[in-house]
This record gives C-alpha cells, sequence and structure tokens, in this order.
C-alpha cells in the first residue's frame, strides 16, 4: 500500500507539467510566426549563439541573424540560469515557452533552465 501511494503521489506531482508538455504544440521555427501568444515546444539545430552589446543572449535557429527564423533569447539577469550556453551551436535543442514577436521576428524568452534542453 506504502509504494502505491508513493507513486500515487510521484503521478499527481508530476501531472501538471507533463500536461504543459502535452498541451503545447511541437513546431519548427518556420512554424512559430504562426504561433505566437501560444505556448509551444521547438525541436531544432542552433544556428549561431551570439551577445549583442546589451548582454542579451541569441539562440539563432533556422539561419543565422538576420535571416534567422527563430531566437530564443536571454537577458543578462537570466544568463547565470544557463552556463555553456555558447556550446550549443550545431546541437539540436528544445525550446519551450510563449512564443512572441519583436520586431516582427518570433522569440521565446528563455527564464528557467527548464525551458531549453539538449538532445
Amino acid at each position: 500500500m506504502r509504494s502505491f501511494l508513493t507513486a500515487l503521489c510521484l503521478t499527481l506531482s508530476l501531472a501538471p507539467a507533463l500536461a504543459q508538455t502535452a498541451a503545447s504544440p511541437t513546431i519548427t521555427p518556420a512554424d512559430a510566426k504562426a504561433h505566437v501568444g501560444q505556448t509551444a515546444v521547438i525541436h531544432a539545430s542552433v544556428s549561431a549563439v551570439r551577445t549583442g552589446r546589451s548582454g542579451v543572449t541569441f539562440i539563432d535557429m533556422d539561419g543565422l541573424y538576420p535571416d534567422n527564423r527563430f531566437a530564443a533569447v536571454i537577458f543578462v539577469d537570466d544568463i547565470g540560469k544557463f552556463p555553456g550556453v555558447k556550446a550549443l551551436e550545431g546541437k539540436t535543442v528544445t525550446i519551450s515557452g510563449p512564443v512572441q514577436l519583436y520586431q516582427g521576428r518570433p522569440e521565446i524568452v528563455l527564464k528557467s533552465a527548464a525551458q531549453l534542453q539538449t538532445r
């Protein structure tokens, strides 16, 4: 009975996270613009990782800036949550979060390390 209750508690504690992932569509960088305002999961190869003059880090996918189709953005205050982000170039990653537009380009702002997974 104890193992059943433990399993039940574990299942219930994971349910919200699993529901969030299951409810979020997995899309390509090219499809991101059609999902603005929605929480989505983007699975793709990283074309480049670059840091702007302001210290904001951009993870470009599906092309190099300014011709990339999608970017994940990490603001200066959150960069410490993403050690080794520069090593992501050429790797396949999964990015999750709400898709928004910035200057007409789709992006997801990364605030938590849980939003970025390497494959």
